[in-house]
């Protein structure tokens, strides 16, 4: 499951008259997108040679884009980040780590797959599909172990957690 390189926002549109793109993240939070000095578009790197956060956006230079029609090309593409530029703190993982990893129950019976995460205000909410679909807050009491190098995420399971739907 160990991507090299990871999808962290989309170009939304130019910013100003010097060919700024604003991005809008995928991370937690814009921040996050602060730490890399080169972004890979449709598998080109640009070097950033300036970035800031402007509102839950990252406005960023890239070099070689240098004009507001140079910055309007690139809207739309996906900002992907190396993830070896990244040291994520203990404990946490990538989303795109957790994205088709089965789901386990305490007893070991696999529930179904994570089919997305919503990142809510209070915390993530794992989208578990499988015969049943779940929504599995992403918190202590319900995920018991993550192991993205073995492509499996341990949940307590209650009452409650399944929806309806298939």
């Amino acid at each position: 499951m160990d991507k090299r390189f990871i999808e962290a926002g989309e170009i939304v549109s130019a910013h100003g008259i010097h060919g700024e793109v604003k991005i809008l993240p995928w991370a937690d939070g814009p921040e996050f997108l602060l730490d890399f000095d080169t972004f890979y578009l449709g598998g080109k790197a640009y070097t950033v040679t300036a970035a800031r956060v402007h509102k839950t956006c990252v406005l960023a230079k890239l070099a070689g884009i240098d004009t507001p029609e140079a910055a309007m090309a690139l809207r739309g593409k996906v900002v992907c980040v190396d993830r070896n530029g990244v040291e994520l703190p203990e404990g946490t993982v990538f989303i795109a780590d957790l994205l088709g990893c089965r789901v386990l129950d305490e007893s070991g019976n696999e529930i179904g797959l994570i089919a997305d995460v919503l990142t809510m205000p209070s915390s993530d909410v794992y989208v578990v599909k499988g015969k049943k679909s779940y929504m599995i807050p992403a918190v202590k009491e319900f995920v018991r172990e993550i192991n993205v190098d073995e492509g499996f995420v341990r949940v307590h399971l209650i009452e409650g957690l399944a929806t309806d739907e298939n």
